[in-house]
C-alpha cells in the first residue's frame, strides 16, 4: 500500500497530471475506475496567473476525492514555495513538483525536466517549498535529461534529503519526449537506492505490463498516462488482474454512458464554448479505442453544441452492430 504523509493510496494505480487531459472530470472519472490518486493538471508556479482562465480550472477544488493533489511548476525556489502556500490555504492535501516535463515551452524557462540538468538548483527547489508547508510534497521527474545523463538516482536522493515523501519516475529522458520504449533499469535502480516510495511511469498500456514494471522495479505504485485516454476503464482492468479477479470489460452500452456522461460533466465544467472544444479531444479518443473511422471523429467535431454532440455520441454508439460487445483492455 503506498502511503503519502498520513495519506494511505489503497490502489496502487495513480493517474498521471497530464496537461489538457487530466482535468476535474477526467480525474473523477478515473477515480471511480480505481485510480488512487490524481494529482491535477501542471500548474505554474507564477501566481500572478492564476486569474487566468487556464489556471482557475487547475486550482484545488475542495469537494474533489481524497487526497487532493495539485501539481506546480517552475523554476525559482521562492515561488515554487509561495505557489505551495497558496495551493495548501485553497485546500491542496498534497504538493507535487513537476521535474518531468518535455514540452518545450517549459524547458525554456529552465523549468519541467530542464531542471534536471540543474542538481544544486533542484535540492534548493526542494528544500525551500518543503519548508514552506505543513502537507506532504512529491516530486515527478525523468530518467535524465539525455541517455549521456541519466541522473535519476541523484534526484532522488536529493529528493530524499529534502524531505520529499514520493518519487514519480517517467523512464524515459527529456531528450527522449515520447519516442521509443520506455526502460525501467533506471527506475529499478532509485527504488533499490531511496527509501521513500518510487511510482513507476511510462508505457503501462495494459494489465499485464502493469503486473511486469511492479515486479521489475520493485515500485511502489503506478502511474498511468497516456493508455487512460479514452478508456479510464483501465484502471479497473489493471487493479482487477493484480488482485486476480475477474477481467472486466465493459459493453457497448457501459461505455455509451459513460462517454455521454463525461460529456455532461465537461459542458457543465467549462461552460458550452469551452466545453465543446475539450469534448472533441476526448471523444477522439474514445473513438479512437473503439475502432472508429477516423470520418466520425472529423464529424463529432463539427458539431457546434452540446446537444448535437450528445445525440451524434448516443447514435453513432448505440446504432452500430454488436452494440453490447465487450471492449477489453
Amino acid at each position: 500500500m503506498l502511503q503519502i504523509g498520513p495519506h494511505l493510496i489503497h490502489s496502487p494505480l495513480v493517474l498521471a497530471p497530464m496537461a489538457g487531459v487530466a482535468d476535474l472530470p477526467f480525474r473523477r472519472l478515473c477515480r471511480r475506475f480505481g485510480a488512487g490518486m490524481a494529482a491535477s493538471e501542471m500548474l505554474t508556479a507564477d501566481t500572478r496567473q492564476w486569474a487566468s482562465q487556464k489556471s482557475r480550472f487547475r486550482l484545488p477544488v475542495r469537494d474533489e476525492a481524497e487526497p487532493r493533489v495539485v501539481q506546480i511548476a517552475g523554476a525559482e525556489p521562492q515561488q515554487l514555495a509561495e505557489a505551495a502556500q497558496r495551493s495548501a490555504d485553497l485546500g491542496a492535501q498534497i504538493i507535487d513538483i513537476n521535474m518531468g516535463c518535455p514540452a518545450k515551452k517549459v524547458c525554456k524557462r529552465a523549468a519541467g525536466s530542464a531542471l534536471l540538468r540543474e542538481e544544486a538548483l533542484v535540492a534548493e527547489i526542494l528544500q525551500t517549498v518543503v519548508k514552506a508547508v505543513t502537507i506532504p510534497v512529491t516530486l515527478k521527474i525523468r530518467t535524465g535529461w539525455d541517455t549521456q545523463s541519466r541522473n535519476a538516482l541523484i534526484i532522488a536522493r536529493l529528493a530524499e534529503d529534502a524531505g520529499i515523501q514520493a518519487l514519480a519516475i517517467h523512464g524515459r529522458t527529456r531528450a527522449c519526449l515520447f519516442r521509443g520504449a520506455a526502460e525501467y533499469d533506471t527506475i529499478a535502480e532509485v527504488v533499490a537506492g531511496v527509501s521513500i516510495p518510487v511510482i513507476a511511469n511510462g508505457d503501462i498500456t495494459s494489465p499485464q505490463q502493469a503486473q511486469a514494471v511492479l515486479a521489475y522495479t520493485g515500485a511502489a505504485a503506478l502511474m498511468i498516462g497516456r493508455a487512460a485516454q479514452g478508456q479510464p476503464w483501465l484502471f479497473r482492468q489493471i487493479n482487477n488482474f493484480l488482485r486476480g479477479e475477474p477481467q472486466f470489460v465493459p459493453t457497448r452500452l457501459e461505455i455509451t454512458a459513460l462517454i455521454l456522461e463525461h460529456l455532461g460533466a465537461l459542458h457543465a465544467y467549462y461552460g458550452e464554448e469551452l466545453g465543446l472544444r475539450i469534448a472533441r479531444k476526448h471523444v477522439g479518443w474514445y473513438l479512437d479505442n473503439l475502432g472508429f473511422q477516423r470520418s466520425h471523429r472529423k464529424a463529432f467535431n463539427h458539431l457546434l453544441d452540446t446537444a448535437q454532440q450528445l445525440e451524434f455520441i448516443g447514435e453513432l454508439l448505440l446504432t452500430t452492430n454488436n452494440n453490447n460487445q465487450g471492449i477489453a483492455a
